[in-house]
């Protein structure tokens, strides 16, 4: 039985919970999914898209390095290719053709600055936003958007 993920709106306690809702994410995602996660540094972005891709993979020790400089990184899984951007360093909607952003779309998608897509950017896609709470170093406010009737 896949266990859901968390409500929307709730604070992810430690790194565990945090990989948790990922596990819980990779579990119900499909082929064709994009799933963009907005926060600002320092939010967990990559924590969340590390877990996720390992949990997909079905590799924990999966040396998963965030494409900060590479823009993308692709990973072979049960579940079909799985596609991380980090589009910090990108500039806008145009440099997307560039790094196989149409492809992509038959697989996976996890998107780090998904602000950046303009255009591009999925209809149906689920938004994760984290944030970090005030006086807590570990914890983490998220809200889940998107995928309606998936995620009850």
């Amino acid at each position: 039985m896949i266990a859901a993920p968390p409500p929307a709106g709730r604070v992810l306690r430690s790194l565990a919970e945090t990989e948790a809702l990922a596990a819980a994410l990779a579990a119900l995602a499909q082929p064709g999914d994009a799933i963009l996660l907005d926060g600002p540094l320092g939010a967990g972005k990559s924590a969340l898209a590390r877990a996720f891709i390992r949990h997909a993979a079905g590799d924990p020790a999966l040396e998963v390095p965030s494409p900060t400089f590479t823009l993308v990184q692709t990973y072979d899984t049960p579940r079909g290719p799985v596609h991380h951007y980090d589009l910090w360093r990108v500039d806008g909607p145009a440099a997307l053709a560039e790094l196989g952003w149409d492809d992509a779309a038959a697989g996976i998608t996890l998107v780090e600055w998904p602000g950046r897509l303009g255009a591009l950017r999925p209809a149906d896609a689920l938004l994760v936003t984290l944030r970090t709470v005030p006086g807590d170093d570990e914890a983490r406010r998220v809200t889940l958007s998107g995928w309606p009737g998936r995620l009850a």
